[in-house]
């Protein structure tokens, strides 16, 4: 935690209790950037500050910032004049609520930080704010100002550590009103039952098991050209690309792919674990054929042969709870002879036989 560099300081506000503390990024980022170049020469391109009135280059230390009216005129506004602006979170976090973690909607989460106690007369409130953070099991909602400008943001605990997410504000979500397909499209249960068997056959995945294969790619490929080498080139795929021709179809070898995929990760052939959907005959039972007609008549099959099992159950279940005359003229004969030769008495069989139907 030392080595991060803090980006703002102030103050925590919990009711009356201030909590000096110290903001630092939680994130950062690994992407590979690139830079611009000529492509006649393979020279820098570079961006130059220039002004408009003197048409000149100008340094850092003399570009200040404005704010641009509606008419183009510029208005300067300095750093003091954001310092002093009457707004109590200029330099304090204000916690306004706890609310359980689930009011947030994930789509308010923007950047992460950390708040660490800021001297050691701040550790015991820090503390306090932690365990009690805790013991409620709920978030904490304040607003503070970062970079110009007011933001919410989201206490929680990580570890020992009191962190908090930016939040963007209600009115910056856009509606998903034009997002959402406006065809009419009917979902039977069969696809639903191959997509639960493919999500239950991809199982769960520890995330950090994950990793950047794009960025580890073009790490290979500027070692490739830096060294002279033959640059790694993607293996020929599908031609068909992203196109779902039979969505049942798709859904079924995306099962046994799943399925052929975990096999190979664990090594165990056909006693890899692979979780099947209960009493979902479609999904238990996914067709080993690939093709629309193919694989809805052996579905139908499949349901006609549980159907026949089901029914030969229920008429084996219920001829065991009758006592029918055949049934009983029968297999009490058997069992009578045996019975009187251990010298027990034939209607004590009964009982067991009629649990063991139950």
């Amino acid at each position: 935690m030392l080595h991060v560099r803090s980006i703002w300081n102030g103050a925590i506000s919990f009711g009356l209790v201030s909590i000096p503390i110290k903001v630092m990024n939680a994130t950062e980022s690994h992407a590979i950037s690139f830079r611009q170049i000529h492509l006649d020469d393979g020279g820098r391109i570079r961006y130059r500050k220039v002004c408009e009135l003197e048409d000149s280059e100008v340094s850092s230390a003399e570009i200040g910032k404005a704010y641009e009216d509606v008419d183009g005129t510029l208005i300067p506004i300095t750093d003091e004049d954001l310092a002093s602006l009457p707004v109590p979170t200029t330099r304090t976090i204000e916690i306004v609520a706890f609310v359980p973690a689930e009011r947030i909607d994930p789509l308010q989460m923007d950047t992460a930080y950390y708040l660490a106690a800021n001297g050691v007369p701040a550790a015991k409130p820090y503390i306090l704010l932690r365990e009690a953070l805790k013991r409620s099991q709920k978030v904490a909602v304040a607003k503070f100002a970062l970079r110009g400008r007011e933001r919410l943001g989201m206490l929680r605990v990580v570890d020992d550590v009191i962190a908090m997410h930016g939040l963007l504000w209600p009115d910056e979500i856009r509606a998903t009103d034009e997002v959402a397909p406006d065809t009419a499209v009917t979902v039977r249960d069969k696809e639903l039952d191959l997509a639960d068997a493919l999500m239950d056959t991809l199982g769960e995945v520890d995330l950090e098991d994950l990793h950047d294969d794009y960025r580890q790619a073009v790490e290979e490929l500027v070692t490739a050209k830096a060294e002279g080498h033959e640059a790694p080139t993607a293996p020929a795929g599908d031609e068909d690309g992203g196109k779902v021709l039979d969505l049942m179809a798709a859904l079924e070898k995306s099962v046994r792919a799943a399925k052929q995929s975990r096999e190979d990760t664990t090594g165990t052939g056909e006693d890899a674990e692979v979780t099947e959907l209960p009493s979902r005959g479609s999904a238990r039972t996914a067709p080993k054929e690939v093709g629309g007609k193919k694989s809805t008549s052996r579905a139908k099959k499949t349901t006609a042969r549980k159907s026949t099992t089901k029914a030969t159950m229920a008429k084996s279940t219920t001829a065991a709870k009758d006592p029918a005359p055949k049934t009983t003229a029968k297999k009490p004969a058997a069992k009578t002879a045996a019975k009187s030769a251990t010298k027990k008495a034939p209607t004590k069989k009964a009982t067991p036989r009629k649990r063991t139907s139950a």
